[in-house]
C-alpha cells in the first residue's frame, strides 16, 4: 500500500488546507483507503475529512473545503496507490507468450487488474478478485467493468484461460449483473475451442447477465509460438459464419433490448471479404476500441471532411504506411481524395516479417520492417503512419525503433496520424 503523499497540486483543496508532503493518506471520512478506487470515490464528496499520519507515526484529522466532484490534489508515488496485479491466467491465444524475444521489459508484463479496468479500460478475466474486492465493487458501484469473457461454458473458459478459477469467476459476472455493474465484455474467437454452440451459450449468458455491449475478435497468432498450444487462425469461410452467428444473435438483442450488444471486429469482415457494415450497425461505436467499426468510423469522417473542400490543394506528394488489412481501405480513400483535391499519394501495406504474416494489422507494425521496406522506394515528400503504431504517450516503435530512425534512413519526414478521419485528411492536404 503506498499512500504517502508525494506531492500535492497547487491550489488544491489540500493545498489549502494544509496537506503536508510525506503525510500517509489513512481514510477519507473514516473510509480506510487501501488504494486509488477508495481514493477516488470517497474523495469525490464535498467538504471531507482526511486522517493523515506524519513520517513519526503522528497521526491528525483534517477537514477540507471542496465542493463535491472536485479532485483533493493529491499525488502518490505510483498511480494505483498500490502495485499492479499481474495475470494470474495462461491463456491458450495470450498475445504476450508470443511476443518476439528481447523487447523491453514492460512488454511482458501481464496485468489483470480490475482498477485499471476501471480508470483506463482494461479488459480483465475477473480470475484474481478475492472476495473482498468483488464485494468492493459492488458496494461502490464501480463502473464500467471491462471483462474478459471468451466462453461462459465453465470447462470452456478453464481450458482457454488455462485457470480453474476461469468457471469460478462466471459468478462473478452474475453477481455484478444482479448488482446493476455495468459492463462490456470482449470474446477472442478461438477456432475449435469458443465457436459454434459454444459461441452460441456465451452470447446468450452475457445478455442475460445484463452485459452491455461485447466485441468478437479473432484469435492473434504470430510466429513466435514454440512450445504454446496449437491454434488454428481464422480462415475466410468460418469468418463469414461467424459474422452471420453474431449477427443473428444481434438482431434478437436488438428486438428485446434495444441493442444488438454483439459485434465482430473489421478484421472479421476484411477476412471474410465482406463489406462493412453501415454506421448504424456500431450504435455510436460502443466496442471501437476493440477494433469493431473503426475502419467505417474512419472512412465516414474522412468523407465528411473531404465533402467541405472546394478547390485544389498545394500539397506535396506522400506515402502511406499501413498494415496489410487496412491498405485496401486507405487506398480508396487516397484516390478520393485525388480527385477532389489533385493531391498524389500512395498507401504501401508493411507486411510483418517482426511477428509474423499472419498478423497484418497497423498497430503491430514495427520501426524496422518500415525502414526494411521502404527503403529505396519512391515515397515522395512525406511518410504519413497512424498512431497506433507507436508507443502510447511516445515517437517510439514496438521494436524501440524512434522516428526519428526511420526519418534519417527514409530521408523523409514522418507525420503521425491520429485515428480519426478528419485527422488524416488534413494530413494528406499537407495541413500538418
Amino acid at each position: 500500500m503506498r499512500t504517502v503523499i508525494t506531492s500535492i497540486d497547487p491550489g488544491s483543496p489540500a493545498a489549502r488546507s494544509g496537506v503536508r508532503v510525506g503525510e500517509k493518506l489513512l481514510s477519507i471520512s473514516a473510509h480506510p483507503i487501501a488504494d486509488v478506487l477508495d481514493y477516488r470515490f470517497f474523495g469525490y464528496d464535498a467538504d471531507p475529512v482526511l486522517e493523515l499520519a506524519s513520517p513519526d507515526g503522528t497521526c491528525r484529522t483534517l477537514a477540507v473545503r471542496k465542493p463535491e466532484a472536485q479532485d483533493l490534489g493529491l499525488n502518490f508515488e505510483t498511480y494505483l496507490m498500490d502495485e499492479p496485479r499481474p495475470c494470474s491466467n495462461h491463456c491458450l491465444f495470450c498475445f504476450v507468450d508470443q511476443m518476439a524475444p528481447n523487447c523491453r521489459e514492460t512488454l511482458y508484463f501481464k496485468d489483470d487488474d480490475a482498477r485499471l479496468s476501471f480508470l483506463m479500460g482494461n479488459y480483465i478475466t475477473l480470475t484474481n478478485l478475492s472476495p473482498r474486492e468483488v464485494q468492493r465493487i459492488i458496494d461502490l458501484r464501480i463502473s464500467p467493468i471491462n471483462v474478459s469473457v471468451h466462453a461462459t461454458d465453465p470447462k470452456v473458459r478453464r481450458i482457454l484461460l488455462g485457470n480453474k478459477s476461469g468457471a469460478e469467476s462466471l459468478e462473478t459476472m452474475r453477481r455484478f449483473g444482479e448488482a446493476g455493474i455495468a459492463m462490456n465484455g470482449q470474446i477472442v474467437l478461438c477456432p475449435g475451442y469458443n465457436d459454434g454452440a459454444v459461441l452460441e451459450r456465451t452470447m446468450e449468458d452475457m445478455a442475460a447477465w445484463g452485459f452491455a455491449s461485447c466485441s468478437v475478435v479473432p484469435v492473434g497468432l504470430t510466429r513466435f509460438r514454440e512450445g504454446l498450444s496449437r491454434l488454428r487462425p481464422v480462415d475466410k469461410a468460418l469468418a463469414g459464419q461467424i459474422i452471420r452467428q453474431v449477427d443473428a444473435f444481434g438482431e434478437k438483442c436488438l428486438r428485446r433490448y434495444g441493442s444488438r450488444k454483439f459485434y465482430c471486429s473489421d478484421e472479421f469482415f476484411i477476412r471474410a471479404e465482406r463489406d462493412l457494415p453501415d454506421e448504424e450497425y456500431y450504435e455510436g461505436y460502443v466496442q471501437i476500441e476493440n477494433g469493431v467499426g473503426m475502419l467505417r468510423s474512419l472512412i465516414s469522417e474522412f468523407e465528411a471532411g473531404l465533402r467541405l473542400e472546394d478547390g485544389p490543394a498545394d500539397a506535396p506528394p506522400f506515402t502511406i504506411a499501413t498494415g496489410s488489412s487496412a491498405q485496401p481501405f486507405l487506398q480508396e480513400l487516397c484516390g478520393l481524395a485525388g480527385e477532389k483535391t489533385g493531391v498524389k499519394g500512395q498507401v504501401i501495406a508493411i507486411l510483418n516479417d517482426f511477428f509474423g504474416h499472419t498478423i497484418d494489422v497497423a498497430g503491430l507494425v514495427t520501426g524496422g520492417d518500415l525502414i526494411r521496406q521502404l527503403k529505396g522506394r519512391d515515397l515522395g515528400a512525406r511518410l504519413l503512419i497512424p498512431v497506433n503504431m507507436l508507443r502510447h504517450g511516445g515517437g517510439v516503435f514496438l521494436d524501440d525503433v524512434h522516428i526519428s530512425d526511420v526519418e534519417a534512413a527514409l530521408g523523409v519526414p514522418v507525420t503521425v496520424v491520429e485515428q480519426d478521419g478528419f485527422d488524416l485528411l488534413d494530413a494528406m492536404l499537407g495541413r500538418k
